[in-house]
């Protein structure tokens, strides 16, 4: 199979690091209208996920809908994107006086897809290492804005009443906790003032043990009662501090599913999969299968589907019928920079988080980098998951960027690759405005 990458013909199976890492047997997944590809034969340890080397990683991140227990959404009448592959052999970047293209870039950031999409066309489309058209993989914490938006359509529809009503409204499992007082808005924005170590280095940190109970058959209780539990506390008032929280991510999606009184999968399925066109079926984790999918992160679809959310939230919700689903201002809403404590900073003194969505513009006072301006305005919208995970979403420009990636850290420096993923961004922008 061949695609086109920066104007050039690429085999596929050429680029793939690991030819003889899948085979042809089932998926397993009999929900699914067709199985993915590749079908890898042998899984990673779950267990491991945050110590997985980089071939496990790759096979990890494209099997997470096998790895796990899943919720399959549907598509119904699909609707694909335009193609219109543009040469972008010469766009580059630079870093500390080292100019990098396309290409480079994409081997220096461990690239295993990559869609650009300017005015609702396909312009770049990327499969490496083996990933094709139909791979399935997994979000990370771009799930969280899924869930975001979801929240959004649950507004709309007034299942979610305010983004100003305590999470115990909606969710009686909080009662008596330190969460009990914390509101929608401050899951979204991550300011519940509940103390949370996030910590994807640290074997003890509160996510590893998420991530350990993830491995479990009872991972919905685990989960439930490591982040629902008298014991945790708060540092801050809820609203005043920004800390990230993914187990507030989760606490958020089991408050929505209560909500909607149906899992995301069928939530996503019903509101947006469906009625959206989108091309192929997806999976979403889940802790109890039918009834509990993970707030979190878990969100598995295809590259063309990962862009045609993009597109869903670039257009406010507006559905192909002409209804919109999501309320007015809601995506202004959601990248409208909250200024807690630690939002904002001396790189984004106008905030770094919204509604789940991140401000990853490149700082004006970096020194040694270029283009500082382009697509990476405080006006886009950054969906990040660890290892290299982007949705990224820009009205003013109308275009949507994908990507996944399988970094070697799970968190770099801002120095390092999120720095460059916005430089690159911006050089592609403005070399599609020329």
């Amino acid at each position: 199979m061949k695609t086109k990458l920066f104007g050039l013909s690429v085999i596929l199976a050429g680029l793939s690091l690991f030819p003889n890492a899948y085979a042809s047997s089932p998926c397993g997944v009999p929900e699914l209208t067709e199985c993915p590809t590749p079908v890898d034969e042998k899984l990673p340890d779950v267990k491991n996920m945050l110590k997985w080397n980089m071939e496990d990683r790759m096979i990890g991140f494209r099997n997470d809908y096998r790895a796990y227990p899943g919720d399959v959404f549907k598509h119904a009448t699909p609707r694909p994107l335009m193609r219109q592959i543009r040469d972008m052999s010469s766009v580059s970047y630079t870093v500390d006086g080292h100019s990098y293209n396309l290409q480079e870039y994409v081997a220096r950031n461990k690239i295993a897809g990559l869609m650009v999409i300017k005015n609702g066309v396909v312009v770049l489309e990327f499969y490496g290492r083996g990933n094709t058209p139909q791979t399935l993989w997994t979000s990370r914490s771009v799930g969280k804005s899924v869930v975001s938006t979801l929240v959004g359509v649950a507004l709309k529809e007034g299942k979610i009443k305010s983004l100003d009503d305590k999470v115990v409204r909606y969710n009686p499992d909080v009662k008596g906790t330190v969460w009990a007082n914390v509101t929608i808005r401050e899951l979204l924005q991550h300011t519940s003032g509940v103390k949370w170590d996030e910590n994807y280095e640290d074997d003890n940190s509160d996510f590893a043990k998420l991530t350990q109970c993830e491995a479990l058959d009872n991972a919905y209780s685990c989960v439930h009662d490591l982040v629902i539990n008298k014991k945790r506390v708060k540092y801050a008032a809820p609203g005043k501090v920004w800390s990230y929280s993914s187990g507030g991510a989760w606490l958020l999606g089991d408050t929505l599913e209560k909500a909607v009184k149906m899992p995301l999968a069928q939530y996503l399925q019903e509101k947006i999969w469906k009625p959206y066109g989108m091309v192929s079926d997806g999976v979403w984790h889940s802790y109890q299968k039918g009834k509990h999918d993970t707030g979190a992160h878990g969100f598995n679809a295809t590259l063309e589907d990962w862009g045609k959310f993009g597109q869903f939230v670039l257009y406010n919700g507006f559905l192909p019928e002409g209804k919109t689903i999501l309320p007015d201002h809601w995506v202004v809403d959601s990248r409208t920079w909250n200024k807690a404590t630690n939002s904002v900073t001396e790189n984004h003194p106008e905030g770094s988080y919204g509604f789940e969505w991140w401000n990853n513009a490149v700082p004006q006072a970096a020194e040694n980098v270029s283009p500082k301006l382009g697509l990476s305005s405080s006006e886009t919208m950054w969906g990040l998951g660890i290892y290299g995970q982007m949705l990224v979403v820009n009205q003013q420009e109308n275009m949507v960027f994908v990507q996944w990636s399988t970094w070697e850290k799970a968190e770099p420096s801002f120095s390092a690759e999120p720095l460059e993923a916005s430089l690159m961004f911006n050089a592609i922008s403005n070399s599609l405005n020329q």
